[in-house]
């Protein structure tokens, strides 16, 4: 018998891994905390759990919105007391399967780990496990695998081998192993990848072929092992695989620079990967003079764009970029601080809307309004700087709204209505004014839900945390065609009721832009 068995079985097991005097207080629990950027920590402490509960339980995908990702990443992350009556382990396990539902997973991590792993509960544990799955940090689960009992799925035992044979037990790892391969306790695939990876750890010299032939699907187990082990993933399911596998590409030091920049998209879309990361990823594409792919064209674009020999050729090099991924996006959030650097002019009114829009991606206010003595009243580009103006005073020019309003031409009207929500929102429109052209646009912006009550009235308390987490519930989707601009309103105004004018701002514009 091993000694982990033996410890076992005179109840000699340790019960924690960190000293009495290491261990860390559950009182508040986070990665940022307030002197930091984080959020208030008493922001829930007297918030009902229930409300907590329904409102976390519910996020179960992506957000509409790139800022209210960005936003809700902060509010999850921060270092926060738990709400009345909740226990502290299961608010903590809450935030982290939010994080990992929206593709945040090194944050999750990160989060999980400022709780000591003697502490955890079942909840905790599955989203650790995600959380370590999704960054290819195997290892990272073997503290909560070897403390924590009650599982017994294919996984967990997977684990335990892996996590054995880290532990110098590399005899009884390989045994282990060997029993889940004949005895069919998980598909050959995953078992193969688990005893390669274990046999890092160990004096084994046997060596384990991965044969992916009969493979028809990829999982987050194969794709965290085949990538820690430098295994590649046949292209076939990588093509059929999901946003899931796009979103941890995106941040997977490991793989190639070209499947990153594919999922990079995406992440830069949904707000996991802020306008400089998403440029230092395609600097380091740019490094690969020999690389024949479509990113390496748009890394030298970008090189072009900040270092052009003249005005034109960088604001070209832009514009490549843009038509090189369509509406992607993406590639507005790419050259934000390249679009900052185009100086403005009567002549370039035309290619003021995607620059201002691709400035707003990083939140580059200030640079965006110097566009705004040569933008004419009424246009796209003057709809962008009226909601994401961080001086407003009064309300904006009536006149101007009802030519946009009249020009529209996208879908339903849907800049038109996103536009009027946003200003409503901000405050920016005269009751009598919102409500007329609430009417005249059907947008309904008072009508009231136990949603839009309970937002508004986090709001009203200038609860920031509380309203973070009801606007990501109220922008749940794949899309801004799932968003309506009645919910639009209420999250735009009870953002900037809680102080939290700038993310409002933001939102507001992104509506407009994308919209």
């Amino acid at each position: 018998m091993s000694t982990d068995e033996l410890d076992q079985l005179f109840g000699l097991r340790p019960t924690v891994d960190i000293p009495p005097g290491a261990q860390r207080s559950l009182a508040q629990v986070g990665l940022i905390a307030r002197s930091e950027g984080g959020l208030p920590a008493a922001s829930l402490a007297r918030q009902p759990a229930s409300l907590v509960r329904a409102t976390l339980g519910n996020v179960d995908g992506p957000l509409v919105s790139r800022w209210g990702h960005i936003l809700f990443r902060r509010a999850l992350s921060s270092r926060l007391a738990a709400p009345a009556g909740m226990d502290p382990v299961e608010f903590a396990a809450m935030r982290a399967a939010a994080l990992n539902t929206i593709g945040e997973h090194a944050v999750a991590r990160a989060l999980v780990q400022d709780v000591d792993t003697a502490n955890y509960n079942p909840a905790l544990t599955d989203a650790a496990l995600r959380a370590y799955l999704a960054t290819s940090d195997i290892t990272g689960a073997c503290p909560a695998v070897r403390l924590q009992s009650g599982r017994d799925d294919p996984q967990w035992q997977l684990l335990q081998g892996i996590c054995n044979a880290f532990a110098g037990e590399g005899a009884r790892a390989e045994r282990d192993l060997k029993r889940a391969f004949s005895r069919g306790i998980a598909p050959p695939i995953d078992v193969l990848l688990a005893q390669r990876y274990a046999g890092a750890a160990g004096r084994s010299r046997r060596a384990v072929n991965i044969e992916w032939d009969d493979v028809d699907e990829l999982n987050p187990w194969r794709f965290a092992l085949a990538n820690a082990l430098n295994e590649e993933v046949p292209e076939g399911l990588m093509t059929s695989a999901g946003p899931y596998y796009e979103r941890v590409a995106a941040t997977t030091p490991s793989l190639p620079l070209p499947v990153r920049a594919a999922g990079a998209q995406r992440a830069a879309r949904e707000g996991i990967l802020s306008s400089a990361a998403l440029v230092d990823l395609y600097s380091m594409i740019y490094q690969l003079q020999d690389m024949d792919d479509p990113s390496a064209e748009i890394a030298r674009q970008l090189r072009t764009a900040y270092v052009g020999n003249n005005p034109a050729a960088r604001l070209g090099a832009i514009r490549q970029i843009w038509d090189s991924g369509g509406a992607n996006y993406a590639m507005q959030v790419l050259t934000a601080y390249a679009a900052a650097r185009v100086t403005p002019a009567e002549e370039l009114a035309d290619d003021a809307f995607p620059l201002i829009a691709s400035m707003l991606t990083a939140g580059l206010d200030r640079d965006a309004m110097e566009w705004q003595p040569y933008v004419p009243q009424g246009g796209g580009a003057w709809a962008l700087l009226a909601v994401a103006q961080p001086d407003q005073q009064g309300s904006i020019s009536l006149g101007a709204l009802d030519e946009f309003i009249d020009e529209d031409a996208s879908d339903r009207q849907h800049k038109s209505r996103f536009l009027v929500a946003g200003l409503a929102g901000l405050g920016r429109l005269g009751a009598d004014d919102a409500s007329e052209l609430s009417q005249r646009l059907g947008l309904g912006l008072g009508r009231e839900t136990k949603w839009s009550r309970a937002i508004r009235q986090a709001g009203s308390y200038g609860n920031p945390v509380l309203v973070s987490y009801l606007a990501a519930l109220g922008m749940q989707g794949d899309g801004w065609e799932r968003m309506t601009p009645r919910h639009l309103y209420n999250i735009v105004a009870a953002l900037n009721a809680a102080g939290l004018g700038a993310e409002a701002r933001m939102i507001a514009a992104e509506a407009v832009a994308r919209g």
